[in-house]
């Protein structure tokens, strides 16, 4: 099997050979640029499966480099973010990352990462089995992909389209932030949730829905979130 293709983008040296070397021990190809636009021609030259990418570079910033990147393509992004950093994460959280890891971190750490975002495209970690789950207004099709809202359909990310498809497998049924994590993005070890509310704010507007007065995803306060059982 031909091994996945990781960019590493990130203007400290040290860091980023670090970074390397712990994913070529582990069998990934690895590829490295030092700073915003040399990740973008690497990208374009290299077609990565994964992009690991600091928030904080010189010049072309993570942020604006990850907004081109989705212009580009639906490859996994995981950024690497300072904890100073929180309201530029929830910006990238926000544009299309789908992971992150915070600074100070250990390359170990780094790679479970990497695994389980990989791990998840391949084998859609907790997805429903095939076919269609009827809610009212709310249709998901598992075998096209789809979705439709009051007959029309609505433009899912993958990742929400599994974080949907999920809870909505077991409608009513409350889902902590860990449930989800462990069953969407298919981590295993203990790590901040904040992941989950921001993507559950983009799946909402995806469907043209209410926080306040939800039609489709609810927040059960102090627990978690669930699909709305049809009326």
């Amino acid at each position: 099997m031909t091994p996945s293709r990781i960019l590493v983008v990130d203007d400290e040296a040290n860091i980023r050979r670090i970074v390397a070397s712990y994913l070529r021990g582990e069998g990934f190809d690895v590829v490295e640029a030092a700073d915003g636009e040399a990740g973008l021609i690497e990208f374009d030259r290299s077609h990565p499966d994964l992009v690991i990418l600091d928030i904080m570079m010189p010049g072309r910033g993570g942020i604006e480099v990850l907004q081109e990147i989705r212009r580009r393509s639906d490859v996994y992004v995981i950024l690497l973010t300072a904890r100073a950093e929180e309201t530029d994460l929830v910006v990238g959280l926000t544009v299309g990352a789908d992971d992150y890891v915070t600074k100070p971190f250990g390359a170990k750490e780094l790679v479970a990462r990497v695994k389980a975002v990989l791990r998840r495209g391949r084998e859609g970690a907790g997805r429903p089995p095939p076919g269609s789950i009827d809610l009212g207004d709310l249709v998901i099709d598992i075998d096209r992909h789809e979705v439709l809202v009051d007959g029309l359909p609505a433009t899912l990310t993958a990742l929400e389209f599994d974080l949907l498809a999920v809870m909505a497998a077991s409608p009513g049924r409350v889902f902590s932030r860990r449930q989800l994590l462990e069953q969407v993005w298919g981590w295993d070890h203990v790590g901040d949730d904040r992941v989950v509310d921001v993507h559950i704010r983009k799946l909402r507007r995806a469907l043209g829905d209410d926080a306040t007065a939800p039609r489709f995803v609810a927040t059960v306060r102090g627990v978690g979130y669930k699909v709305v059982e049809p009326r």
